[in-house]
């Protein structure tokens, strides 16, 4: 990680996490793809039901830190008895470029090996290039992608998905 001088950390998420993680997602989002103000609400709905109802020996939440800033975040929910999902990938842009998407995304496909998953899907747009690329490296595969209109903007939406 070449701008930092040690290597950040990844822990669990927890639920103080939480307003952080919406007003980045909100921020972030609104300005680099101009999305609309429904997209926080959507982000805040996803972390309170992970918060109040998820099962601990099969999802997880992972937030990356360096010297106690939040850089990004990843989370591995069952979206099926066989299949995990994965949502909530984000990393800040001063953390982009740096292999630490790549660790995150390492984390979360272990975690749902080890909880005995046998497959990941996940959604998000064709303008996330950088995801993209990161997920086809690591051997997923895109399965549907469609234009769309949500949040706002026009978008086109992916689905991928690996065997694990």
């Amino acid at each position: 990680m070449s701008d930092f001088d040690d290597t950040p950390t990844l822990r669990r998420f927890r639920a103080d996490d939480a307003p952080w993680l919406v007003e980045r997602h909100a921020t972030l989002y609104a300005r680099d793809e101009g999305f609309d103000d429904s997209f926080g609400p959507l982000v805040a709905g996803i972390l309170s039901d992970f918060v109040a109802h998820h099962d601990p020996e099969r999802e997880r939440g992972w937030i990356a830190e360096h010297k106690g800033h939040r850089l990004g975040s990843i989370f591995c929910v069952a979206g099926g008895a066989d299949a995990a999902k994965l949502r909530l990938f984000l990393l800040v842009p001063e953390a982009r470029g740096k292999g630490l998407g790549k660790q995150l995304l390492g984390a979360c496909m272990g975690f749902a090996r080890k909880a005995g998953y046998s497959e990941m899907v996940l959604w998000t747009h064709e303008s996330h290039r950088a995801a993209c690329a990161l997920y086809k490296a690591s051997g997923w595969q895109l399965i549907d992608s469609k234009p769309v209109h949500s949040f706002g903007v026009d978008l086109v939406e992916q689905s991928w998905k690996i065997r694990l």
